[in-house]
């Protein structure tokens, strides 16, 4: 997106002005009551992190069967407007039917892989966000000084996180049986 987008536009932001804006290969650009957040693209750690995490999770997702599809970086539409998390879990056949964007009712579960750039956003603002939107489950993956998992159920309108870190693995069976692991994120 160029500055001269930005530069020209007056008033809060829409959903629709966002969307209509040329696709950005630097930032990923994020709509919040009527502002952007505007964020750099990942680096190669974090890279690395979604393409393991992604790959564990459809493969989950296929041996059991489950009506999900695990996706990268997928525009979600939240109340307060659009928000692209690392990784989803959602709906298989509103994936089949979506174009643009994603409703947050048909997300089982965000990840947001902290990076530098997004650490207070990632454990602050999205958090709340996605409550909001009702999507029942929010994961945080950090990854200094070693990989680990928040894992955040919806609970009466905020996440109680369960912490997992490299030596425990998690094992779920909500929104689908699971078992992760940190310690697998970063192995070569």
């Amino acid at each position: 997106m160029s500055v001269a987008a930005v530069e020209q536009h007056s008033g809060p932001w829409t959903l629709d002005d966002v969307l209509a804006l040329p696709e950005d290969s630097h930032h990923r650009v994020e709509l919040v009551g009527g502002a952007l957040l505007m964020s750099p693209n990942p680096g190669v750690p974090h890279q690395r992190t979604s393409s393991r995490l992604w790959a564990s999770l459809a493969a989950a997702i296929e041996a059991v069967g489950a009506p999900f599809e695990a996706l990268e970086a997928v525009n979600v539409v939240v109340p307060d407007g659009l928000l692209i998390p690392d990784l989803v879990i959602a709906d298989a056949l509103a994936v089949e039917k979506a174009g643009l964007t994603l409703s947050a009712h048909d997300v089982a579960v965000v990840i947001e892989i902290a990076s530098p750039s997004t650490r207070v956003s990632d454990k602050r603002l999205k958090p709340s966000l996605y409550a909001a939107a009702g999507i029942p489950h929010y994961w945080r993956v950090e990854l200094d000084p070693a990989p680990r998992f928040y894992l955040g159920r919806l609970e009466l309108g905020s996440y109680q996180e369960r912490l997992v870190q490299v030596g425990e693995r998690a094992v779920l069976d909500d929104p689908f049986a699971l078992e992760l692991d940190p310690a697998g994120l970063l192995r070569g």
